[in-house]
C-alpha cells in the first residue's frame, strides 16, 4: 500500500547535509531554508520518501518522522527521555504487547509514546503526572504525532503512589525525582515477575532507590546502567568517530517483582563454585 502525505500530516524534511526539519503540512504554506524553498503542495499527495528539489536545485527528502526524530525536534515542556535511553528502558523494562503499564510522570510524553508502541492496541498505558499543565502539553505533543490520543491511553493528574494501587500493572515506569516513595505501593501492586524501571539523573538518587527496593523485600535482579551514544562519520576512505558524543543523560534502574523469599545477599553470598557445572 502506497503511503502518501495528506493535509495536516507531520513531515520530516532532511537536506543533503543530514539536517532535519519538522513541518506540519498545510496548503498555501512553504518551507524556507538556506538552500531554497519547498512548497507544502509539492509534498501533499506525494509518496512518503519522495526527494524534492528547491528552485536552486538543492535536494530535500520528505519522510515520516520516527519517534526518535520527533522526540529530538518536538516542542518540550518538562525534560524528555532521549531516544538513546528510550530503547533500553523499553527493552530492559520489558514492555510487551498486551501489558498494562503504569507510568509517571508524563512529562513531555516521549516515554509515553514509546510505551504505547510497545504494548500495542491490546495493551494499556496509564500515565500519571502531578502537574496538569505538563499533561496538557504532553497531550498536544502526542496528538501532533499520533493524530489523536489512542483509546488505550489514560492520562491521570495525581500521585502515582495512589494510582498504582488501583491497578494490577505488569510494568511500572518511573521518571520522577523521588521514585523511592512509589516503591512500597508498587511492590504490592505489581504482578509477580513484573518489572519496575526508573530513570534518574544522579547517583545519590539511584542509591536512595536501591535502598528502597531492598527494604521492600519484594524485588530481585536489581540493575543500574547508563547508555552512551556516539556516531561515526564516513567521508570517502576517512572513517572516524565524531568528535562529539551524547554522554550521560540518566541512569536506568530495573528490578523484578518476586513473591515469597527474596534473594538476600546476607542469606546467601554466591561464589564461583555455585556456577560450576
Amino acid at each position: 500500500m502506497t503511503d502518501r502525505f495528506a493535509d495536516g500530516d507531520l513531515c520530516l524534511l532532511i537536506d543533503a547535509k543530514g539536517r532535519k526539519h519538522l513541518v506540519d503540512l498545510r496548503p498555501g504554506r512553504t518551507f524556507q531554508f538556506h538552500a531554497g524553498v519547498i512548497r507544502h503542495e509539492d509534498i501533499i499527495g506525494a509518496e512518503a520518501g519522495v526527494v524534492l528539489r528547491t528552485g536552486t536545485g538543492a535536494k530535500v527528502a520528505a519522510l515520516r518522522p520516527r519517534l526518535a526524530d520527533y522526540v529530538l525536534t518536538m516542542r518540550r515542556g518538562a525534560q524528555v527521555v532521549y531516544p538513546k535511553d528510550l530503547g533500553p528502558m523499553i527493552h530492559w523494562g520489558d514492555a510487551r504487547p498486551g501489558h498494562l503499564v503504569v507510568e509517571a510522570g508524563t512529562g513531555s510524553g516521549a516515554l509515553t509514546m514509546a510505551l504505547l508502541a510497545a504494548v500495542g492496541p491490546t495493551g494499556r498505558v496509564v500515565s500519571v503526572d502531578r502537574r496538569e499543565d505538563h499533561q496538557e502539553h504532553a497531550r498536544g505533543v502526542m496528538e501532533r504525532l499520533l493524530g489523536a490520543l489512542p483509546a488505550n491511553l489514560e492520562l491521570v493528574v495525581g500521585d502515582v503512589a495512589e494510582v498504582v494501587t488501583d491497578h494490577r500493572p505488569d510494568r511500572v515506569f518511573l521518571d520522577l525525582p523521588e521514585p523511592w516513595h512509589v516503591v512500597p505501593p508498587a511492590a504490592e501492586a505489581l504482578t509477580a515477575g513484573g518489572v519496575l524501571c526508573a530513570y534518574l539523573p544522579t547517583i545519590p538518587q539511584v542509591m536512595h532507590l536501591h535502598d528502597a527496593l531492598r527494604r521492600a523485600r519484594r524485588f530481585a535482579a536489581l540493575e543500574t546502567f547508563e547508555t552512551l551514544h556516539r556516531e561515526w562519520q564516513f567521508e570517502g576512505r576517512s572513517v572516524r568517530p565524531r568528535s562529539q558524543m551524547v554522554g550521560h543523560t540518566g541512569f536506568i534502574t530495573v528490578a523484578r517483582s518476586v513473591v515469597g523469599e527474596t534473594l538476600d545477599e546476607d542469606e546467601h553470598d554466591a561464589t564461583d563454585d555455585d556456577y560450576d557445572a
